[in-house]
């Protein structure tokens, strides 16, 4: 994301009343028109606020804490209940994000909270049509690659973003890929069904911006465009597993070479990933605990980024006690692999380059009222990919609501 100054207090404050006033004028409609029907409803709103408090009492920069928050509202609609066009449904959704930045305090490549932006402010996050084919869909507009994309819903409970999607992508094109909190038009076409077997692939604009960005949504190719493809499915309905590959379709520059010119030399940002999660415990006996594994490894060039791969994995515990059905802990442990060329420029820098940063997780959750609480901690190791740097603990506390 391009960074720009944090806006004032008062005009945080004022962005996060509009979108609150937008939640509370829209709701009343939307319930009228969900009570015209007697099956699920036309129209579909939902609003959550989360606000974390991260803070780092070991290694870093600094022992400090920081507050950030993250307001997002959606709208889904049945167009043929709607408008009559069959077989169409509709997303909307937006952003608030505010507060400050964590990682700075950290110092590490990944990042350690998955709300944290560069950019505050308000924005629309994703606008698109989904089209059923019988045989499949096609969808086209704004699009988050991550929502459908190299993702494992068992590593949800987790901040770290590597959890959400490999640093070996999420470092790619000229301002990130079309993933939080900035997308871009795509389309997207599936075959097959995810419930079973499928196979889809996506053309998404490489400049990731939206409406809420500097310059708006990017409406040409100046950049050209990331191709992705994914194949997978689920085995004897409970396991998942998925396989992808993904390229930039115009060069950028190489992150240490240089033409005889001086200019930086320039590559094709590729790669690809694997990825599985399933239940292990748990699925004869739906009312107790839960146990949900994962695991995911992905490569790219190591030209165009800093990482040449990386790897996550780790276990969820739903309904951990009997008498609280929302309780959730989840562990996590990932690594991000430096290439050669990141190394060598950590290296030019005067400092001794790590192989790779590495990050432990353990985190936990549970619903008291109208609110989820979650306590966290995490463990980087060669944070800012320094072998010297001493272990970083970062601690938080994550209080996620939903507004209607």
């Amino acid at each position: 994301m391009q960074n720009a100054k944090p806006r004032s207090l008062p005009r945080r404050l004022a962005a996060l009343a509009a979108l609150a006033a937008l939640a509370l004028v829209a709701a009343p409609s939307l319930a009228a028109a969900q009570a015209k029907t007697e099956t699920e409803p036309t129209w579909t709103f939902a609003s959550e606020y989360t606000a974390d408090v991260t803070g780092v009492v070991s290694g870093g920069a600094a022992r400090a804490g920081r507050y950030l928050d993250n307001l997002s509202v959606s709208l889904d609609g049945d167009l043929e209940r709607a408008w009559g066009w069959r077989g169409a449904r509709l997303h909307l959704s937006g952003l608030y994000n505010g507060g400050g930045e964590p990682n700075a305090l950290a110092g590490t490549l990944q990042g350690v909270d998955n709300i944290e932006v560069s950019a505050q402010g308000a924005r629309l996050y994703e606008a698109w049509i989904e089209q059923d084919l019988g045989w499949g869909s096609l969808l086209g507009g704004l699009y988050d690659l991550n929502s459908e994309f190299y993702a494992t819903e068992a590593s949800g409970l987790l901040l770290a973003p590597p959890f959400g999607i490999g640093s070996e992508l999420a470092s790619t094109g000229p301002n990130g890929p079309a993933i939080f909190p900035s997308t871009s038009l795509a389309a997207r076409l599936r075959i097959g069904n995810v419930e079973t077997f499928y196979a889809q692939a996506a053309v998404i604009n490489a400049d990731a911006r939206t409406i809420g960005d500097r310059g708006g949504v990017a409406t040409t190719l100046d950049h050209g465009v990331l191709g992705i493809v994914e194949v997978g499915g689920r085995v004897n309905g409970a396991g998942r597993y998925a396989v992808g590959v993904w390229r930039y379709d115009q060069h950028q520059d190489d992150i240490r070479d240089l033409t005889p010119e001086g200019e930086p030399a320039q590559g094709l940002a590729r790669g690809a990933y694997a990825l599985a999660e399933g239940r292990v415990y748990g699925t004869a006996n739906p009312d107790g605990p839960q146990v949900d594994l994962f695991g995911r490894i992905g490569a790219s060039d190591g030209d165009t980024t800093d990482f040449e791969g990386g790897w996550q994995a780790g276990v969820l515990v739903s309904q951990v006690w009997a008498g609280r059905p929302d309780s959730q802990v989840s562990f996590g442990v990932h690594q991000g692999w430096l290439s050669d060329k990141g190394r060598a420029n950590i290296a030019d820098a005067g400092d001794d380059p790590a192989h790779y940063e590495e990050g432990l997780e353990l985190t936990y959750a549970d619903r008291i009222g109208r609110f989820t609480l979650q306590p966290d901690v995490q463990l980087i190791r060669y944070a800012g990919g320094l072998r010297d740097a001493d272990t970083v603990v970062v601690v938080a506390l994550r209080v996620t609501t939903a507004l209607y």
